[in-house]
């Protein structure tokens, strides 16, 4: 069956919790009163006063190192020599060497951010997802602050980073991990820090949370941290496993109500935690998807869903479960009738969480998620699913 692919560029601005940001739920756009696009006239002048200021600032902003066809030079740092330098990266544009341990990290990324604060640094700036959280920090992260000021938020309105507003706080590494940039928005923030993009082995927005962890301690000259904090995740997903046998032999989805069903795929990394758990995705998902990190079913393809449980991220938790249970495919599912789903409202932290799916969210989502995902593949039709958003 032929499923329809969402634009390249939905999943770059994903959701605020409400109000006019609801346009758009986990990156995929949503119908809206407001108009919130500029014309053309104040996109040119927007775009000539970002290169503009970009051109003062390429003097003056300090890049500690550089990216393949980039001429960023490294600065002289009075900062003690880090033995883990100079290390380069390879990404779906090529390669970066980063000369000098980063002072000033930028997260492009829409999750990155995580990862450099579970290595003990703050960023100067991210890029706001889900809104709500200061600095795109959320609950399950604000510890690791250790009193610093949040980061500055920037957002992308859907026409691309933000240049200028990246360049004022002068990054001396823009880390792109979680993310789609393409060859040019890529080109042009090279130009004044160097930048990790996404891997080229996976789809965009696809990273695995490991190789985000992993990438982001060699950037910052901390592998080895970097890979005790994946390994301690793991430990806590192997635990589970052990304690649930019965995950192994049960199936799971993950899928948001976008104009009727949409699916994510086993790139996705909300996927990837259930399979981390035990649970077998449908085996024909990727192909009904196709190269995407999701994609719409037809509702002939509504058989997809009827899966020993289904995790659905929804915007309106009473309003969205009363629509989905009375559609007339999905109504009659065997999922359905014997209540074997969860649902996560995505503007509560909770909700949140389970789509960041990073080394420092997956432990508060894991001791959410674990209990509901037992009672909904207990083989017990009377077992009631609780659901929870905090």
């Amino acid at each position: 069956m032929n499923a329809s692919v969402m634009p390249s560029w939905a999943h770059r601005v994903p959701p605020g919790p409400s109000g006019p940001q609801r346009a758009l739920h986990d990156g995929i756009p949503r119908t809206d009163t407001k108009d919130r696009s500029m014309p053309p006239s104040s996109q040119r002048a927007r775009v000539f006063t970002a290169f503009a200021s970009l051109l003062l600032l390429l003097t003056t902003v300090a890049a500690c190192g550089s990216g393949t066809g980039t001429g960023a030079a490294a600065p002289e740092s009075s900062a003690p020599a880090n033995a883990a330098f100079p290390v380069t990266i390879e990404h779906k544009f090529g390669s970066t060497t980063i000369t000098a341990e980063p002072q000033r990290v930028f997260t492009l990324g829409l999750t990155d951010q995580d990862a450099v604060l579970a290595l003990g640094k703050v960023p100067v700036g991210t890029t706001d997802w889900f809104g709500g959280f200061p600095g795109a920090i959320g609950p399950w992260a604000t510890g690791k602050l250790g009193g610093a000021p949040v980061p500055t938020l920037v957002k992308d309105t859907g026409t691309g980073p933000p240049v200028e507003q990246i360049a004022a706080l002068r990054p001396d590494l823009i880390l792109a991990l979680y993310a789609g940039l393409t060859k040019e928005q890529y080109d042009t923030l090279s130009k004044f820090a160097p930048v990790v993009a996404q891997p080229k082995e996976y789809n965009d927005y696809g990273i695995p949370w490991q190789q985000q962890t992993e990438t982001t301690g060699r950037a910052l000259g901390k592998p080895a941290e970097a890979k005790a904090l994946v390994e301690g995740v793991e430990r806590k997903f192997a635990t589970l496993r052990r304690e649930h046998p019965e995950f192994a032999g049960a199936t799971g989805l993950v899928a948001t109500p976008y104009e009727g069903f949409f699916v994510y795929g086993s790139q996705d990394p909300r996927s990837r935690t259930l399979s981390s758990l035990g649970l077998k995705l449908p085996t024909d998902l990727d192909k009904v998807i196709g190269d995407q990190f999701g994609a719409n079913i037809s509702k002939e393809r509504g058989d997809l869903l009827d899966q020993d449980v289904v995790v659905w991220t929804v915007p309106d938790l009473a309003k969205d479960v009363t629509t989905l249970r009375a559609d007339p495919v999905y109504k009659d599912l065997k999922v359905v009738k014997e209540s074997r789903e969860v649902f996560l409202g995505e503007s509560t932290d909770y909700g949140a969480a389970f789509s960041f799916v990073t080394v420092l969210s997956l432990p508060y989502v894991l001791d959410r998620l674990v209990p509901q995902l037992a009672a909904a593949v207990d083989g017990d039709a009377a077992t009631k699913v609780a659901q929870t958003t905090s």
